[in-house]
């Protein structure tokens, strides 16, 4: 059995016309995006572009964008930036799992002075 999972996110199962048709966008407007390092989508064996649900999205997410009129380097900045808001995000999530809540026994008591 695979280790290739269609429930994987990360699964790259897409052919670049697959993804051209899903999207309504050209194959040249997604080999600009791989060229540009905009979304690099992994190759198969034979070479050929591969697509996961994630580079999918952002793929949308990048159509969007340049439908909006922002540059191919700006398109990549944004989701550069939202990237790294996911580690933040990410970072601070596990930074508060990790710190155990203060109990009312941790708490300064009023003492008289």
């Amino acid at each position: 059995m695979s280790s290739l999972s269609i429930d994987d996110p990360d699964a790259a199962l897409y052919t670049i016309g697959q993804v051209a048709e899903m999207l309504d966008v050209r194959i040249a407007f997604l080999r600009r995006l791989d060229a540009q390092g905009v979304v690099v989508p992994k190759r198969s064996a034979g070479g050929q572009r591969r697509y996961s649900r994630r580079e999918i999205d952002r793929v949308a997410e990048a159509a969007a964008l340049v439908a909006e009129g922002v540059s191919l380097a700006g398109v990549r900045q944004v989701l550069a930036l939202r990237d790294r808001v996911e580690v933040l995000e990410g970072d601070l999530a596990a930074a508060r799992g990790e710190r155990e809540p203060r109990t009312d026994q941790d708490r300064p008591q009023d003492r008289p002075a």
